[in-house]
């Protein structure tokens, strides 16, 4: 786990994480069931970029892309993202995404302060 400033918001640090998942459901359920996850916890949608309690994003599903109204994999801007990428790089760091190695697009987002959290 990670600790990063917002982006593109304001609000306290956030605490960021990736997790790798099996499962048998196609992207779009899975979607539906991470913002059925957000609603629990009090998330809300009031405008774009709100400050929210929780954030869960679907970044890659498989080797497949997709471009639909309400999902578009792999996400549009995790690879400017050093909190997607260094907790992502930790999982995968032989991962080739389509704008390069990760490692090297994790190089490009030092200017992003990260800072892992001590484990429990």
């Amino acid at each position: 786990m990670y600790s990063t400033a917002p982006i593109d918001s304001t609000g306290p640090d956030y605490t960021n994480a990736v997790a790798r998942v099996l499962t048998t459901l196609t992207a779009t359920a899975l979607l539906t069931q991470l913002q059925a996850i957000e609603l629990r916890f009090g998330r809300t949608r009031p405008y774009r970029n709100a400050p929210r309690t929780l954030d869960l994003d679907l970044l890659l599903f498989g080797d497949e892309t997709i471009n639909l109204p309400e999902l578009t994999v792999p996400h549009p801007r995790m690879h400017e993202r050093a909190f997607v990428l260094r907790p992502l790089a930790d999982l995968a760091p032989d991962l080739v995404l389509p704008q390069g190695p990760i490692l090297d697009l994790l190089a490009a987002c030092s200017d992003q302060p990260i800072q892992r959290l001590a484990s429990r």
